[in-house]
């Protein structure tokens, strides 16, 4: 096969992956696309995690534009929780410059399998009313402290930020799910946003046609998660989400024995 049509394929692929697992569980795009780009095109890791980045900017925004129109977006606290986030995604960017590759991919992908069984398994079904007896004052504590938190481990690891957030959202702050997912992607368009000017302007532009395409079907994959989350009923939600997770976590640790 021809260069091109492998490029396709495996965009296609990691598209498809990172649309969905952003729509469904708010996760991070770079998680999938990421370890696909520097596995099957040989892809330097920094590079791949740039167009991973850039990918997650469109597919977040129209995620949460989807969710926010359903009403299951918390922007008063996502915006608070999104400034700690963004200030330590820098720092956490800047001190994995300094860390070998290998380092960087491993700790997000466990952490998307067992977040996927744990949907499975456990799911959560905490309701909006639950969700809203906490006092503001708390909620704006606990935003800020997790957000330090996320946006460190986001800089550093250069994914994982959406399990991460998907994972506090809903067992330390109390979230119901579709609320969860909502606030992670509005937070994580503008982390991603960051954290790709951020890489594109330390190393330099990544490969252009392989941006565009992994740009575009994530943004599509995305699209039809959101719409079908927003409209299930949480069980189902759970479940799909569970599965989406446990499935883009196993297939990722299996490309990285791959390779």
């Amino acid at each position: 096969m021809s260069g091109w049509i492998i490029t396709i394929i495996v965009c296609f692929l990691a598209g498809m992956g990172a649309g969905l697992g952003t729509g469904f569980a708010g996760m991070s795009a770079a998680a999938v696309i990421t370890p696909m780009l520097v596995t099957f095109l040989g892809m330097p890791a920094y590079e791949a995690v740039g167009i991973a980045l850039a990918s997650d900017v469109l597919a977040s925004a129209v995620s949460a534009y989807t969710y926010g129109k359903n009403k299951n977006l918390d922007i008063k606290n996502g915006l608070i929780m999104m400034a700690s986030v963004l200030v330590f995604t820098v720092v956490g960017s800047y001190v994995s410059k300094l860390v070998p590759n290998s380092a960087m991919g491993g700790f997000s992908v466990c952490m998307t399998f067992l977040l996927g069984i744990k949907f499975i398994v456990k799911p959560v079904m905490t309701t909006k009313e639950k969700m809203e007896s906490v006092s503001p004052r708390k909620r704006v504590i606990q935003s800020i402290v997790c957000g330090v938190l996320i946006g460190f481990i986001c800089g550093f690891i250069g994914a994982g930020g959406g399990m991460m957030m998907l994972l506090i959202l809903t067992s330390v702050l109390g979230y119901e799910l579709k609320t969860a997912v909502g606030t992670s992607v509005f937070i994580m368009t503008f982390t991603a946003l960051t954290g790709a000017v951020s890489h594109m302007v330390m190393g330099g532009m990544p490969d252009i046609p392989v941006l565009i395409l992994c740009v575009v079907f994530t943004l599509i994959w995305a699209r039809v998660a959101a719409v079908f989350a927003n409209k299930a009923s949480p069980k189902t939600l759970n479940r799909a989400t569970g599965v989406v997770l446990a499935v883009l976590g196993l297939g990722i640790m299996i490309v990285n024995f791959v390779k």
